[in-house]
């Protein structure tokens, strides 16, 4: 251990200490105090450093603390060290290509919240709940949630690799993406008999516009009766979601945001923004997040519309950067949206009313792990099975009826 480390030990446990002996000053050791699980914290850390088969290497103990910490409270937060910092801020506006995968944290490893349609990770074959084990041969065990999202991006034509676990496989899968310039879809609308389908799978900018146009062209097609699809929508600011759920909602709660140090805000529907009352039905999947998860609470909760499909992922926070004196960062929520009802979106996703699993949109399963005519390697197999009915539409269709 050099003398630079030891003094970030001595020093840590030195305010640990201090915090420990504040706290004991006219307060009750309770269980559930902080002073006495940080008590708890430095015990095992003093154990781990005594006691274990050999001498550990207390910066991953740390490290590792870290991440576990904020992965059970968040699983969008990170932990930056300086270097790691530094490359955050040169690439996050950066123009790069990218693979086209929305992550989060799980069981300490990256899990795939959806991949972008259209996107060289979905033509790949991602799906939502894969874990991405490794990256390039590189541990994702531990790693930040925004450095993976660093790694995913690079010049265009290259390649990246990772190691993919997946439900019924007992080892990883080696998939090789080749990076690209990743679009967001437009909004399409077409017309099946008095029923207008609109798929919106991006909240990008300028979308709810394109909603707002493709509801009047349906109109005047001669629709009676919308569906809004939501299935892999789960990408834009959650200020589109709103502005989304707007556009059905005349007045009303649409949702707020609160957090510990973060007043309660809420988000009012504005008649002036509504474009139509025709009755709509929103059809959701486990792809769903963000800003569409906040439009389909509160279209459901409002009663504007039915919700048919699966539970909705469950990622709708205010997220902040937070600089740490060592030039490192954390990224974390610091508030959440909320549904008019009162439930944590980030928390619990959405919940449809009409219950109805998804066959299409997250591929199925031909029995190898993978999804229909998907191989090992990614690549399309020829003998792949022609897409099965989308029988998620067809109930979100018939619930207008």
């Amino acid at each position: 251990m050099n003398r630079r480390f030891q003094f970030v030990v001595v020093g840590t446990s030195s305010v640990i200490v201090a915090l420990l002996l504040f706290g004991a000053v006219g307060r009750s050791a309770s269980p559930d105090s902080p002073y006495t699980n940080l008590g708890v914290y430095s015990e095992v850390l003093s154990r781990i450093k005594a006691e274990y088969v050999e001498e550990p290497d207390m910066k991953a103990v740390t490290v590792g603390a870290i991440n576990g910490m904020l992965e059970s409270i968040d699983p969008h937060a990170s932990y930056l060290n300086a270097d790691q910092y530094k490359q955050y801020q040169k690439s996050k506006d950066s123009k790069k290509a990218d693979v086209g995968l929305v992550l989060a944290k799980r069981v300490g490893y990256m899990a795939v919240e959806d991949a972008i349609p259209g996107s060289p990770a979905a033509k790949a074959g991602f799906a939502t709940g894969d874990v991405i084990e490794s990256i390039n041969n590189v541990s994702t065990r531990d790693m930040p949630l925004a450095f993976a999202e660093i790694l995913m991006q690079g010049d265009a034509g290259t390649n990246l690799e990772m190691g993919v676990l997946r439900i019924g496989r007992s080892e990883a899968t080696k998939m090789m993406v080749t990076r690209a310039i990743v679009s967001y879809p437009n909004v399409t609308g077409r017309l099946q008999g008095q029923v207008g389908i609109i798929q919106l799978e991006s909240l990008q900018p300028g979308r709810v516009k394109e909603v707002a146009a493709q509801i009047n062209s349906l109109e005047k097609q001669g629709a009676k009766k919308l569906v809004l699809d939501l299935r892999h929508c789960s990408t834009g600011a959650p200020e589109e979601g709103i502005a989304l759920a707007n556009l059905f909602m005349d007045s009303g709660l649409i949702t707020y945001t609160q957090g510990q140090k973060s007043s309660k805000q809420e988000f009012q529907a504005v008649a002036k923004n509504a474009v139509t009352k025709l009755p709509l039905v929103l059809a959701v999947n486990r792809s769903t997040a963000g800003g569409a998860e906040i439009a389909a609470a509160a279209l459901m909760n409002a009663k504007r519309a039915q919700v048919v499909g699966e539970r909705t992922y469950g990622d709708a926070g205010v997220r902040k950067t937070v600089a740490m004196a060592d030039g490192g960062a954390v990224i974390l929520s610091v508030a959440k949206y909320y549904s008019p009802e009162g439930k944590s979106i980030q928390d619990n996703g959405v919940t449809p009313g009409v219950l109805q699993a998804d066959t299409v949109a997250g591929g199925g399963d031909d029995g190898d792990g993978l999804p229909d005519g998907v191989t090992d390697d990614g690549a399309k197999n020829d003998a792949a099975k022609k897409p099965a009915a989308d029988e998620l539409l067809n109930k979100a269709i018939q619930s207008l009826k």
